[in-house]
């Protein structure tokens, strides 16, 4: 059950509606903490937004970004996508990306009661599991009521795949050895290239999400530095 607003203006339903006819969902919702940095002043509520899954990739793949040959097509749509939303309701657009300094998503996240910090210190989502992928948020002026906070799959998840997935102990309880990580993939003998990170996969949560290989497949490739 959601909180009553405080003030007019629109809800979370309708907002998440429009979000899914623009190939978003809405990870998670915060309220504005007079603490917080690098919000634009005014704001009281921020939605931070997804893939809309199934389809996103198909969908996003065949927008005028990936055709045009320009560097960063996926970060571009999301400017354009979440900047004419943003425009049309009165609200600001931020990103996770085009910094530094770079805007505290990660953080904004674990404060949604939607995603917590995992074992293996990535962040897991709700739905999406460790397939977690932040295109934007927007920033609203109105406080909006907010769907209460869901339980961590990892407090139930007895197995905990996570930490022992990365075939070179790359990723686990340790922390990230992004190094080792990179030599890994250097070798050509991992399947993660194709197909996601093994310890993403590997989440419970992620198995169910279904988020298509070729997505993964893209952001290797700009975290390997191969696109």
């Amino acid at each position: 059950m959601c909180t009553a607003p405080q003030s007019a203006g629109p809800d979370f339903e309708s907002l998440e509606h429009e979000a899914g006819s623009l190939s978003l969902s809405i990870l998670g919702g915060l309220h504005v903490a007079p603490s917080d940095k690098g919000i634009p002043e005014g704001v009281h509520t921020l939605l931070l937004l997804g893939p809309a899954e199934p389809g996103f990739w198909p969908s996003v793949t065949a927008t005028p970004e990936f055709s045009d040959a320009a560097p960063d097509p996926l970060d571009r749509w999301s400017r354009r996508v979440i900047g004419d939303w943003a425009a049309r309701i009165g609200a600001e657009a931020l990103f996770p990306f085009g910094g530094p300094p770079f805007l505290p998503f990660l953080d904004w996240l674990t404060r949604t009661g939607r995603a917590w910090s995992s074992p293996v210190g990535l962040v897991v989502h709700a739905e999406a599991g460790l397939f977690l992928s932040v295109r934007g948020a927007l920033a609203l002026r109105q406080r909006i009521a907010l769907p209460d906070p869901v339980p961590c799959p990892c407090d139930s998840c007895a197995t905990r795949p996570c930490l022992s997935a990365c075939p070179v102990s790359a990723l686990g309880a340790g922390g990230y050895d992004t190094g080792r990580c990179h030599d890994h993939l250097d070798t050509g003998r991992s399947d993660c290239m194709e197909l996601g990170c093994a310890v993403r996969r590997a989440c419970p949560v992620s198995q169910n999400y279904p988020r298509l290989p070729a997505q993964s497949a893209f952001h290797m490739r700009a975290f390997h530095g191969t696109q």
